[in-house]
């Protein structure tokens, strides 16, 4: 079933979860700038930058039906990218109540509310990355194989999606970004973190691991090309250019000057500072870069094609380098916002 946005008035509210995140404040810029009215789902404690001021803002939390089911008022459709993006953290239950528990009360209310178009934003990490493979929507990762919570809820909840659209007739379509680069990157992703490690000159070594780079522009167009021309029910990869992790490294040493990456280091004899790192974190309440799960996951290339999006919904991508370009001069004037000391 194909839909478009011109079956709805131009005077629909578009409600955008996760407005203040990463890929959720880029899909907010880009509906403002043609023209489409916008009220964005944001907690009292969000950092707001990335929403712009022509953006509604409604207080409240995916993980509370009263505050979702308000936000949902006068709304046609909804793109919900809210998400607790932590590859670690110290209570996994608070990743599982946001992710999971989250979209399922955001599906719901859009179904109460009579909206007539969702997009759910999912993740990469729900597909079975294998090395020597280059993974597409059929490859499916079980939640039991899923290495931590993050990839868990993703699973989870993107199989709540699928089977409210199969038994209740909810309108959904899944999108599956990759790892997004460029401006906006507040918190930062653990995308945006090794570009701004690398600035510091704090990656001189690299683990022989893979990823997947799109720019955070694009993968905000893709979410408005599934919502205008993608099939209710199905997934759609928004990746953009396999690379070793040793190329974007080299690549961002290219943008900003720095050195490159020297030498590279085995995954498993780093286990002992994995764990250390997340004992200290615990202990004083930090993120920390380095952890058990990263290294894990790091033992596979997370390679991705994202053909079908691109036959399907018309996706393109712009060049890495410019995606790398973009994030590190964010970075660059990031610190320039907050007061902090540029690296």
């Amino acid at each position: 079933m194909l839909w478009r946005w011109g079956n709805m008035s131009n005077n629909s509210l578009v409600l955008v979860t996760g407005a203040s995140g990463f890929i959720g404040g880029a899909v907010v810029r880009l509906l403002i700038s043609k023209g489409l009215p916008v009220r964005a789902l944001a907690r009292t404690s969000s950092i707001r930058q990335n929403i712009p001021d022509a953006c509604e803002v409604f207080e409240g939390d995916v993980t509370d039906d009263e505050s979702v089911r308000a936000a949902m008022r006068g709304v046609g459709r909804v793109f919900h990218l809210a998400a607790d993006y932590r590859i670690w953290a110290p209570d996994p239950t608070s990743v599982f109540r946001v992710n999971v528990q989250g979209a399922e009360i955001v599906m719901r209310e859009a179904m109460r509310a009579g909206v007539e178009r969702v997009v759910h934003t999912s993740s990469v990490a729900t597909l079975a990355a294998a090395n020597g493979c280059v993974c597409t929507e059929n490859d499916r990762l079980s939640p039991e194989k899923a290495i931590g919570a993050y990839k868990q809820s993703k699973i989870l909840s993107e199989h709540l999606v699928e089977r409210m659209v199969e038994k209740e007739g909810l309108p959904a379509v899944i999108v599956c970004p990759s790892a997004p680069l460029g401006p906006g990157d507040v918190k930062p992703t653990p995308t945006g973190r090794i570009v701004s490690e690398a600035m510091r000159g704090a990656m001189p070594a690299y683990v022989e691991t893979g990823l997947n780079i799109a720019h955070v522009d694009d993968v905000a167009a893709g979410h408005l090309a599934a919502m205008e021309r993608g099939e209710i029910g199905e997934r759609y990869i928004l990746g953009g250019e396999n690379l070793t992790l040793c190329d974007l490294l080299t690549e961002i040493s290219r943008v900003t000057g720095r050195r490159g990456p020297q030498f590279k280091l085995p995954a498993t004899p780093l286990m002992p500072l994995a764990y250390a790192n997340e004992w200290g974190a615990r202990l004083l309440g930090y993120e920390p870069f380095l952890h058990c799960d990263s290294l894990k996951m790091s033992r596979t290339r997370m390679f991705f094609d994202d053909q079908k999006a691109r036959r399907e919904l018309g996706y393109t991508t712009r060049p890495v380098q410019r995606a790398v370009e973009d994030a590190v001069a964010w970075f660059r004037a990031a610190p320039r916002r907050s007061g902090r000391k540029s690296a």
